[in-house]
């Protein structure tokens, strides 16, 4: 996937991949801050794709953030393996820019 130039967005919505229930956030780059916005139902991971649609354009999110639920010895797991298909959807849908965060060791 490439990468966008980091500097060219300001909005950020934040994905935390569930195969029944996904939530997510709104980042600001600018001040440095974030909010949970909604909690989707999902069906075996998909959720109302003109929900997070909407969401997108509703807050002019420039660019996308999923949280990768890596392991300590880089094995990867069946869960792993349904947040990279999310991820990888996202981006198929929206051709915007996502990038992983690292939910190792994160409360």
């Amino acid at each position: 996937m490439p990468i966008a130039d980091k500097t060219s967005f300001t909005i950020v919505l934040g994905f935390d991949f569930g195969t029944k229930r996904i939530g997510i956030a709104v980042g600001n780059r600018l001040t440095g801050t974030a909010q949970p916005l909604k909690i989707l139902d999902a069906r075996e991971g998909q959720p109302d794709w003109d929900i997070v649609a909407s969401l997108i354009s509703e807050w002019g999110a420039g660019a996308l953030v999923v949280g990768m639920p890596y392991t300590a010895d880089g094995t990867e797991t069946e869960h792993l393996l349904k947040v990279k298909k999310f991820k990888n959807r996202l981006h198929g849908r929206f051709g915007l820019p996502v990038f992983e965060v690292d939910e190792f060791q994160s409360s």
